[in-house]
């Protein structure tokens, strides 16, 4: 049986520990990545946490077999996900509340508050099924001092107190949406109204949606919250004006807010407000990821990932609003959906970030139930999934970039597990766009699809000038030199080979050694 990389990790473990022996790197801790948040086994007291992973980074420059005996299996996922995982570690419930000291009288004096994530509805025999998703929450009131110190867990070579005001300000707002207390058994009853406007999309109102006439309602959620404070489901909403969705290709938009049941508006007013989207069966709905194909964070350098994502303003990349501006305006009834793996409770700069900048649309993010490391790898395809399944007459146009392993794997399944309802996929090459980015990312799961039903792109403006609508995927004028396998490796190194050679699938016992090597040696230096 010939040897593949996963056969060869141990190879290149070790070679990755010998090479951080010989050439220790003085950049510290990588961080995890803002994908994943831990199972209660792992939860603890995060600064301890985060210093242990210093203390391991120590032992790397120093003793090889302390670094294999520590790191375990995670070198195989860390470089399987594609990424640095930083921001893995947060806090939940209890952790939180042993963390700053709280006490029941404290914990009950504090208001409840919702985040209220945008969604999605669809049509069935029954009239509209709108989701609602989101969280319960309480936000204890945390001492300047003490929300300096847990910002400064999240921060690499710099502090809270070194940051320029405003990204001090943004670093300190973000760390208190991380430590809150989230809700159980919480009841939530939500208000609908018609939505005037969602995104700055360069057309009126936002995104390809419309505003309904009617739809205005309450809705009591049918499930009380989960242990984590989630709330998701499925509710059969009343038309009240609204639109049948077997009699329109319009995308409809309600507002919906929400508050604790049972509490009167006079006592506490809605608290969580959102935009929703009814979305009819057919027509055409782009799913894009927002990390390094709509703004630039770096997810792939941890030292500016964090600051990118805890601390800067979001900076869009390039000329993409352009791109999806167009696309409003230009393709009737557009449904714009984003999915982002990032925790759901860092995730209203997310929000915020695209309705100025992008076209209105729904949103998806990583519950907190989705805890540990296999599950984290697997939230992508299981929203996927379950908005392709709320959809099957809808076509699909997936755009991401190749820095996420998740995606490449992902998205080349949707295509043969939902025949004929992905229209296109769009992967920004970041390896051939930024020099930091120094993850290898498999093609291999590109291999049997139709050449021209995707793309791996370099500028937004590579973008421009396609019919998407009618299945244009491929700009002839961009190189697309594809092989399928590993790619993006150290000293310019793919494995595979190109598009129609019998021996694509089996790389050569060299090629696949002198692969380990050199992704044991990124591994080291990433380190």
């Amino acid at each position: 049986m010939a040897p593949t990389l996963v056969t060869l990790f141990p190879t290149l473990t070790i070679l990755a520990a010998v090479y951080a022996v010989a050439e220790p790197k003085p950049d510290g801790l990588v961080p995890e990545h803002p994908l994943i948040t831990p199972s209660p086994t792992l939860l603890g007291d995060v600064t301890r946490t985060v210093k242990h992973r210093r203390g391991i980074l120590d032992d790397l420059k120093g003793n090889a077999n302390s670094v294999l005996s520590e790191l375990g299996s995670n070198i195989p996922s860390y470089v399987a996900s594609g990424v640095p995982n930083f921001f893995q570690g947060f806090p939940a419930g209890e952790d939180v509340r042993q963390s700053l000291g709280l006490d029941d009288s404290q914990i009950s004096a504090l208001p409840t508050s919702v985040l209220n994530i945008p969604s999605y509805g669809n049509w069935t025999d029954r009239g509209w099924n709108l989701r609602f998703r989101g969280n319960v929450y309480k936000q204890p009131n945390i001492e300047r001092e003490k929300l300096d110190e847990l910002a400064n867990v999240f921060l690499i070579d710099t502090s809270v107190e070194e940051l320029p005001p405003d990204q001090a300000a943004q670093a300190r707002n973000l760390t208190a949406s991380i430590f809150v207390l989230q809700q159980d058994n919480e009841n939530v009853t939500f208000s609908l109204r018609p939505a005037p406007t969602a995104g700055a999309s360069g057309e009126q109102g936002g995104g390809g949606a419309v505003t309904p006439n009617g739809g205005s309602q309450q809705i009591d959620f049918p499930n009380p919250t989960t242990t984590q404070g989630d709330f998701d489901d499925f509710v059969l909403i009343q038309s009240n004006g609204l639109i049948a969705g077997n009699s329109t290709s319009d995308i409809q938009r309600l507002n919906v807010y929400a508050k604790e049941a049972n509490i009167s508006n006079a006592e506490r007013p809605y608290i969580g407000n959102a935009t929703s989207y009814l979305v009819p069966p057919t027509g055409l709905t782009i799913i894009s990821d927002i990390d390094d194909i709509l703004r630039i964070t770096k997810i792939y350098q941890p030292k500016e990932g964090l600051l990118n994502s805890f601390a800067r303003p979001f900076v869009q990349w390039k000329n993409m609003p352009d791109i999806y501006a167009n696309w409003s305006r230009s393709i009737p009834d557009f449904h714009f959906h984003y999915l982002t793996t990032t925790p759901e409770q860092v995730t209203r700069n997310y929000m915020d970030f695209i309705y100025k900048t992008y076209p209105g649309g729904s949103f998806d993010t990583r519950p907190l139930n989705f805890s540990d490391v296999e599950a984290t790898l697997s939230i992508r395809k299981y929203l996927l999934v379950k908005i392709f399944e709320t959809f099957p007459e809808r076509k699909f146009i997936l755009v991401a970039d190749t820095s996420n392993s998740d995606v490449m794997k992902a998205y080349p399944q949707m295509v043969t597990e939902f025949p004929g309802q992905v229209q296109c996929i769009f992967l920004r090459n970041t390896s051939a766009t930024d020099d930091g980015d120094r993850f290898p990312y498999d093609t291999s799961g590109f291999e049997d699809l139709d050449r021209n039903s995707y793309m791996f792109f370099k500028v937004p403006d590579d973008l421009t000038n396609l019919d998407i609508q009618n299945g244009q995927c491929l700009n002839a004028s961009v190189q697309q030199n594809l092989t399928f396998g590993w790619q993006g490796l150290p000293f310019g190194i793919n494995l595979g080979e190109g598009a129609g050679s019998s021996s694509s699938r089996s790389p050569s016992i060299v090629n696949l050694w002198l692969g380990s090597l050199v992704l044991g040696v990124m591994v080291a230096v990433l380190l």
